[in-house]
């Protein structure tokens, strides 16, 4: 496992993290495997023996799930951690969804408070309680919107508990789908945060391309989810994929998927130079990029778990075939864009 530092946190993160919304939420339901919390704790310890150090989090996982099961895990070792140490383990985790008057229905969004400081201070008592430890190495808000991102007194709130303690260090999540372009700028302008976490992978690489501009500016550690693109580079999506009602993919039209799949051709010969398959080319491809901290892959067994762990090894894509990479992306693949 390699390791890097976390924007202008200092903080060492492997650059291969554990996701935890599989293990707490049901929408990755392919193949219709439900992962029991035996499991789930199986995965996340197998996960720091492999040397992933950065977990990743949200309150609203499973309604604090995510956090209880990772606190089950590794229990007093988190306060244990040095902060120079890169074995420490770091606990990401989001907030600003009111879970706790609202309840959520599928995939529906409930009310944020990202512009109510007294509640940010709440919800970080209740993650430290779950989690069972004296402090949070990154805070992020949840799918923030622009007013949130330009509320001084939400930020002022966020430094001032970095500077008491309870948190290292705070970030923004983008979403909850790509895009969020002027909040993700903004706040990599005008807000001290650690980190910004968006989608971006080989087949959706905007508004990431412009993110990375901004991210080493202002030395803005880039996490990335669904680098896969929802399956579709690591082969487990094609046209005939039917995905359950509660899959959050089951929004990929197939027309989308077909188009995808005509890309994924395009971009073989990348892989095919380095004796990668394509799941190894769409991780490479994002860690050859330095702004990027962490890949946050999709993990959902063992067997994938170890498969991720090995693809941070350093031999990543030179500079030559990222820009060719781009070009092609740039030329939509060199195929007419489904309307």
């Amino acid at each position: 496992m390699k390791y890097r530092r976390l924007g202008k946190s200092g903080i060492k993160v492997s650059e291969i993290g554990f996701g935890t919304w599989t293990i707490a939420l049901d929408w990755w339901t392919t193949g219709n495997k439900k992962i029991d919390d035996e499991y789930a704790i199986k995965m996340l310890k197998r996960a720091y023996d492999l040397g992933i150090n950065f977990f990743e989090m949200a309150d609203m996982y499973g309604s604090g799930k995510s956090e209880k099961l990772v606190a089950q895990a590794f229990k007093e070792m988190h306060n244990a951690g040095s902060a120079h140490d890169k074995d420490e383990i770091i606990y990401s985790t989001k907030w600003g969804y009111d879970m706790y008057s609202n309840r959520q229905i599928g995939h529906s969004e409930i009310p944020q408070k990202h512009n109510d400081p007294q509640y940010l201070e709440f919800a970080l008592e209740q993650s430290l309680q779950r989690l069972q430890t004296d402090y949070i190495d990154v805070y992020s808000q949840h799918n923030p919107k622009m007013e949130a991102v330009e509320n001084d007194r939400l930020f002022a709130t966020l430094d001032n508990l970095v500077k008491n303690g309870k948190i290292r260090s705070h970030g923004v999540a983008l979403g909850p789908a790509i895009g969020w372009k002027d909040e993700g700028i903004s706040a990599m302008k005008h807000r001290n945060i650690t980190c910004l976490q968006t989608v971006y992978n080989v087949l959706e690489q905007d508004p990431g391309r412009i993110f990375f501009e901004f991210a080493k500016k202002n030395q803005v550690g880039i996490l990335v989810r669904v680098p896969d693109a929802s399956g579709v580079l690591t082969g487990k999506v094609n046209e005939k994929t039917v995905f359950d009602k509660n899959d959050h993919r089951s929004t990929r039209k197939k027309e989308w998927i077909a188009e995808a799949l005509q890309k994924v051709e395009k971009i073989r010969p990348f892989a095919d130079a380095h004796n990668w398959d394509m799941a190894q080319l769409a991780i490479k491809f994002i860690l050859s990029q330095k702004e990027v901290s962490v890949v946050l892959p999709t993990i959902s067994d063992l067997e994938e778990l170890e498969r991720f762990v090995e693809m941070s090894d350093g031999n990543y894509l030179a500079e030559n075939e990222i820009s060719e990479i781009r070009e092609i992306y740039d030329n939509n693949f060199g195929i007419q864009a489904v309307v």
